[in-house]
């Protein structure tokens, strides 16, 4: 039997959806006009620079990214061939692969971060009572861990 959506969900989930569909082209294109870069490249990028050393295993950031490791791997290899990130084989294990961010990757990253953030702040943090950024954070990880277990469980 199917679980419909009372008029209060409807209307949560309408509001979602908009978000989905207008937040990520509204980063990518800022980013792609001012740094050439897409908002997963740059979350990528960010993600590399906090890690120790600026380096992290693929697996490890594709979790800090929300990704599946095919679609990061596609993108660290277009990373790469634009020299703002190396990978190379763990001195642990060689089936481990490892990603490090090059020079130019960080240098990228910090003409990119600016205004990026500044787009962040002004499409939705703007106007937002602390309350609300909280609640979002908690709302939004709600949801991420949702969609990451049934991910994990139709692997299964």
């Amino acid at each position: 039997m199917t679980r419909w959506l009372d008029e209060d969900e409807q209307r949560a989930w309408l509001r979602l959806a908009g978000v989905m569909l207008k937040l990520s082209p509204a980063l990518d294109s800022q980013l792609q006009r001012d740094s050439d870069l897409t908002h997963f490249d740059y979350l990528c990028l960010a993600m590399l620079s906090e890690a120790e050393g600026r380096s992290l295993r693929m697996s490890e950031l594709a979790s800090r990214t929300n990704a599946s490791l095919s679609r990061l791997s596609h993108v660290v290899s277009k990373l790469e061939r634009r020299g703002l990130v190396a990978r190379c084989p763990s001195p642990e294990s060689r089936r481990v692969t490892l990603v490090s961010l090059t020079d130019d990757g960080w240098e990228r990253l910090v003409e990119a971060a600016p205004g990026h953030v500044e787009t962040v702040r002004s499409l939705v943090f703007e106007g937002l009572p602390a309350a609300d950024v909280a609640a979002l954070e908690r709302i939004a990880g709600h949801i991420v861990e949702h969609v990451e277990a049934s991910r994990l469980r139709t692997v299964e």
